[in-house]
């Protein structure tokens, strides 16, 4: 991919949870002193205004809010446009593009005429002519009910230049069907990983340049290493694709978490099982493991580190 504005997209993004009170007040502090930690690791940027999936717990101005506060500590961010309908998702772009955000990340219109190709393509031209020269990618899932196809694509970058890549949150048939039929042979088109479970086939067998990560919030430099060897695999070392196999598998059970609609309850679980007292509590109080998935989690997680520990790998 060449060395233009949309340089965002290589690497690994963790996308941010929400940290807040008791109350479900959102804690902004919190958030930039997550996201500067994360930059620390080795992160290439973070995305915002979506709460990984939480976005329609929280208004568009606690959203607008957030990524101001990142972007005004200098924190590259992605600013997804997950929203109610197509106007707040203008104004989530728009608001991007005025504070100076990194990028953006394109959600499909939802609620409303979600199964319309051409209600979806009006809905991302909009987004795409709010966001005015900020790099985007489509995020392409089929928890929304529409899945982006090559001709669309293609017809938005067709008048919308700014449309850059495309994020993959199927699994590996639909990263693979992305590789083949968007983003391959352009190398100004950027194909990241969209979920924790697909981060060694996106990168060796489809291409992809970068991931945006959930469980990497909370186990950042294993995430990082992950991609790393993936990078390392796909320059043709045989060890770096054995240990990159290793790590992808060891991660399983973990990364799975992202494919649920519980992904955020576990993962801020495991920011507080990492140290993170922050992330003991939920936009909605009532939004709760129950005792058996916390006991899984905590267990799983012992597993995951005891291994960790004396991986040879993770050096």
């Amino acid at each position: 991919m060449s060395k233009n504005n949309s340089t965002i997209f290589q690497g690994c993004i963790p996308a941010l949870m929400t940290p807040c009170s008791s109350t479900g007040e959102p804690k902004w502090e919190t958030l930039v002193e997550t996201a500067s930690q994360l930059m620390s690791f080795g992160m290439n940027g973070v995305v915002y205004c979506g709460s990984m999936g939480d976005w329609p717990l929280l208004s568009n101005e606690q959203r607008m809010d957030g990524v101001k506060r990142l972007v005004e500590a200098g924190i590259p961010t992605v600013v997804g446009t997950g929203a109610q309908n197509s106007k707040g998702a203008v104004e989530l772009s728009a608001h991007a593009r005025e504070v100076g955000a990194a990028g953006l990340m394109v959600i499909p219109r939802v609620l409303s005429r979600g199964i319309s190709p051409i209600a979806q393509e009006a809905h991302f031209s909009a987004i795409l002519e709010a966001g005015g020269e900020l790099p985007a990618v489509i995020y392409n899932s089929p928890y929304y009910g529409f899945e982006t196809k090559a001709e669309l694509f293609f017809k938005l970058r067709k008048n919308h230049s700014n449309l850059v890549g495309f994020k993959e949150f199927g699994g590996a048939d639909s990263l693979t069907y992305a590789a083949e039929h968007i983003t391959s042979g352009d190398e100004n088109l950027a194909l990241m990983v969209g979920v924790d479970t697909q981060v060694f086939h996106g990168f060796v067998n489809c291409g992809a340049v970068g991931a945006i990560t959930g469980v990497g919030n909370a186990l950042p430099e294993q995430v990082l290493r992950l991609v790393e060897l993936c990078q390392q695999a796909v320059d043709g070392n045989p060890s770096s694709r054995r240990l990159a196999q290793e790590l992808d598998s060891a991660l399983s059970v973990l990364s799975k978490f992202d494919e649920g609609p519980d992904l955020v309850l576990y993962y801020k679980e495991l920011m507080v099982l990492e140290g993170n007292e922050n992330y003991t509590h939920q936009i909605n109080s009532s939004d709760q493991l129950t005792p058996s998935q916390k006991s899984f989690l905590h267990q799983q997680w012992k597993v995951f580190k005891k291994w960790w520990k004396d991986w040879p790998g993770a050096k």
